[in-house]
């Protein structure tokens, strides 16, 4: 116990380094994923056929392929057709679009959940179909997704560690270098695992507070 936390000591600033980029990776591709994944939402439920079926084939690509094969894809395939992309970059892609297939789905059965009557109610009272989905179902649903998408939000932060594979110099790849050069892999990777730990554990509690802060009787869950 002693030789790991003297060993903590001497590597942990290191280690640190890797976690202004692990957060960058994970809060770029989590906001992007967000806007892209309520657009398919959207296609899924109220775009006529042509989008509906553009949106459901994203969704099942992103979904049905790993998250790592795409990565290898945008960063090591597209060069080979003249587009050309640094790791960062690819791995942010990678990362925004899987998300963002997921994050669909969440927001297409948050958004179904609404009762159809209140759609039908706003639309008696004279409000457009964007009006209805922009002042009714969607506050109500943004409401009601906050558990599943808290747990979106987690993956993706986990997720983060596999940019390590294309070269991104984050939390992951710091602790394979220090291991590399120490050959203490057992005491780098645990201490990367609580690093991880706790941006997952102040990720989850900040997500949690804000279920509460909007939690509605009736309409959510408390968190």
């Amino acid at each position: 116990m002693t030789d790991f936390l003297q060993f903590s000591i001497e590597q942990l600033p290191e280690l640190l380094k890797g976690v202004p980029i692990t957060l960058s990776l994970w809060i770029i591709a989590i906001v992007l994923g967000f806007f892209i994944g309520l657009a398919l939402a959207w296609a899924r439920v109220y775009g006529n056929r042509f989008w509906y079926a553009l949106s459901t084939a994203y969704v099942e690509l992103f979904r049905g392929t790993p998250m790592l094969v795409q990565m290898f894809f945008i960063y090591l395939g597209l060069p080979q057709i003249g587009i050309v992309f640094d790791a960062f970059t690819s791995a942010v892609i990678a990362i925004t679009l899987n998300s963002a297939a997921y994050q669909a789905e969440y927001f297409r059965g948050s958004v179904l959940s609404v009762p159809r009557g209140q759609m039908v109610a706003a639309r008696a009272c004279g409000m457009s179909q964007w009006q209805a989905i922009r002042y009714i179902v969607l506050p109500q649903a943004l409401r009601r997704v906050l558990p599943q998408w808290s747990n979106e939000a987690i993956i993706e932060l986990k997720f983060t560690s596999i940019a390590y594979t294309i070269g991104v110099v984050e939390i992951t790849a710091r602790a394979s270098d220090i291991g590399s050069r120490t050959l203490e892999f057992f005491q780098i990777f645990l201490l990367a695992g609580f690093i991880y730990l706790a941006l997952t554990s102040s990720v989850a509690s900040f997500l949690n507070w804000v279920e509460r802060r909007y939690y509605v009787p009736g309409v959510t869950h408390a968190g």
